[in-house]
């Protein structure tokens, strides 16, 4: 299925200052016990997760690393930030992966620009923009040909991948919603199960 639109309406994290110079937000997120995310200037306040939010998180990141371990891909939480130069944005994902060397923004250890896949696990404060302009930012990445949503609530899972069709990149979709179901990470080459993901998970 091609998605023609993936834009739905944007629930605004908060955003807490419209001052700060890159510089500044860098200065202050290597000391803040929160995480922010810089947007053209704008600071944005990322809520915490809960305690579910961080299983699923630990389960998808532990079972990756581990079947990835021999290979050329590296995994990476959510302590790291994505850099989008095209947004002049730096953002963090819960997990994402690269394959080969990471490639760093500016000379700097703590800005990613080449993950390959990228997975959220949905919260209320910040699904949409999870799913809004997020995704259309994080769609600018060249490396950029995965992404997955997860829900903390209930086995659902959904899937977007990149295809290329006549020299045009479409975004397919898919979706899982029975816990004894697998998902097919395509640019890993990996099938991972809903179990795993929601291992030790208490589900509504």
């Amino acid at each position: 299925m091609v998605i023609a639109n993936v834009n739905p309406p944007m629930i605004t994290p908060e955003v807490i200052t419209t001052h700060l110079t890159l510089d500044e937000y860098r200065t202050m997120e290597e000391t803040a016990t929160e995480r922010h995310e810089y947007y053209n200037g704008k600071i944005i306040n990322m809520p915490g997760g809960s305690e579910v939010h961080s299983r699923i998180a630990v389960n998808i990141t532990s079972f990756l690393s581990f079947t990835l371990r021999d290979t050329n891909f590296q995994v990476y939480n959510g302590d790291l930030r994505i850099w989008i130069p095209n947004f002049n944005h730096g953002t963090y994902a819960d997990v994402f992966v690269i394959n080969g060397e990471p490639q760093f923004n500016d000379h700097r250890s703590d800005e990613i620009l080449n993950p390959l896949l990228i997975i959220e696990v949905l919260s209320p404060s910040t699904e949409g923009y999870d799913r809004g302009d997020k995704f259309r930012r994080y769609r600018s990445l060249a490396s950029f040909c995965e992404y997955v949503l997860v829900s903390q609530f209930e086995p659902y899972i959904e899937q977007y991948y990149k295809e290329q069709h006549e020299n045009n990149d479409h975004w397919e979709w898919r979706f899982y919603d029975q816990i004894d179901q697998s998902i097919f990470l395509r640019s890993l080459n990996v099938e991972i199960a809903l179990q795993e993901i929601y291992r030790r998970v208490k589900l509504a």
